[in-house]
């Protein structure tokens, strides 16, 4: 298990400046609470280990953001969106393999 986590923190704050990256942007909307989420996770952060460098990986905790995920309309979670110069160009909701995750990232990796 790794120590500590690679996927960056997104907040009402920060988020903004995370999508607007100049490169894609995964942002997994997650809650403590939330059984799939907790399924997920340490997929994101396998993913935030893998292509570190390539793309930024990022974690929205729900309960303590809520103006972001108002913003995109995001009622059921784990909703993962995919960004590119700062534009949602992909969207999972649900928890998926990360294959499915994978495939999305690299798609958006010029």
């Amino acid at each position: 298990m790794a120590l500590g986590s690679r996927a960056i923190e997104a907040t009402d704050a920060n988020f903004n400046e995370l999508i607007n990256s100049d490169k894609p942007v995964l942002v997994d909307f997650w809650a403590e609470w939330c059984g799939p989420c907790k399924m997920i996770g340490p997929v994101v952060e396998q993913l935030a280990d893998e292509y570190d460098g390539q793309a930024v990986i990022a974690k929205m905790d729900v309960d303590q953001h809520s103006q972001v995920p108002a913003q995109f309309g995001i009622r059921s979670i784990p909703t993962l969106m995919v960004f590119k110069n700062g534009q949602m160009v992909d969207k999972v909701i649900g928890a998926v393999p990360k294959s499915v995750l994978e495939q999305k990232l690299k798609a958006q990796i010029a």
